[in-house]
């Protein structure tokens, strides 16, 4: 059984780091000391850590465009996604998709997410971003 003690002992002594770092045995490692070299993260924490940064990206992506609110599901969805996957400042430079967005003109709206290097490096991805966006 793993007690709080226990816990509170291993906290104290490996330390918390939010970034991965190098411990003294040269492994990558985060955490409170979880070799991620060797052990990598367990399924349940990658679910975790998808739904948050997912999360952040919504949270990104209306604060940037409070008027996506408004778009269907799968449009929202597509632009979650590039959120996620460019970060918001990137994703603000698609200025004509997004005006094409704001003119409910889904058709050029991905034209132009199609037009993009982005598009090139993610290929079916952003394939999949633009059926969505055209199709509602």
């Amino acid at each position: 059984m793993i007690s709080e003690k226990l816990k509170q002992h291993v906290k104290e002594s490996e330390g918390l780091r939010l970034k991965p770092y190098l411990c003294p045995a040269g492994k990558l490692t985060i955490g409170y000391g979880h070799n991620i070299e060797d052990n990598g993260i367990p399924k349940k924490i990658a679910i975790a850590l998808l739904d948050i940064d997912l999360g952040v990206a919504q949270d990104e992506l209306f604060s940037a465009f409070p008027a996506y609110k408004t778009l269907t599901q799968n449009r929202i969805d597509a632009l979650i996604d590039m959120s996620f996957n460019l970060g918001i400042a990137r994703l603000k430079k698609f200025k004509r998709m997004h005006k094409a967005i704001a003119d409910h003109d889904y058709e050029i709206a991905a034209r132009e997410l199609m037009d993009s290097h982005y598009a090139s490096q993610v290929g079916k991805r952003a394939k999949k971003n633009r059926d969505l966006i055209i199709n509602g």
